[in-house]
């Protein structure tokens, strides 16, 4: 199954960006044997409308043209917060069920259109707290990568 991390806005040069390359790139390298594949972040351009509504609307149409057919998992402070344990055995089902991929949707900095959250097959938090888009990619590398270990049995994870 086929990782996809897509976001909206392009993240600068420097240690963040550094850092989710580092993570995806292990994450690549460990989820190879268990038929996860892929770890690529496509960035979309940040819509130009006057206002916040349509600058959403836009983006999620970007979005959704740029997806692969399978899984979307939108990114959203409302959304549901899980564990990495869960997240993990979440992305083994998926892959277990043939999906071929699995999309991460982080939006633009007026965030997800809403039409586009309701669509998505899970929307997912982690934290009702307002992360900045560099950390929410940062996170969520770190939680790919840490999802590869669980399924293989790497002890990366020291969960309870």
């Amino acid at each position: 199954m086929r990782i996809v991390v897509a976001a909206v806005g392009r993240m600068k040069t420097g240690p963040e960006r550094e850092l989710v390359a580092r993570y995806l790139e292990r994450a690549s390298g460990s989820g190879k044997p268990l038929a996860l594949t892929g770890f690529e972040v496509t960035e979309l351009t940040e819509s130009r409308a006057g206002s916040a509504a349509s600058r959403k609307s836009e983006e999620a149409k970007s979005l959704r043209s740029a997806l692969p057919d399978g899984i979307v998992v939108a990114l959203d402070e409302r959304g549901k917060s899980i564990g990495s344990e869960t997240f993990a055995h979440q992305l083994g089902r998926w892959r277990d069920d043939g999906r071929p991929a699995a999309s991460f949707v982080i939006g633009g900095a007026d965030g997800l259109d809403p039409d586009f959250v309701r669509s998505a097959d899970l929307v997912l938090s982690f934290s009702p707290l307002t992360w900045p888009h560099q950390l929410v990619r940062i996170m969520l590398a770190e939680q790919l990568y840490r999802a590869t270990t669980i399924l293989s049995g790497h002890p990366y994870h020291r969960g309870d």
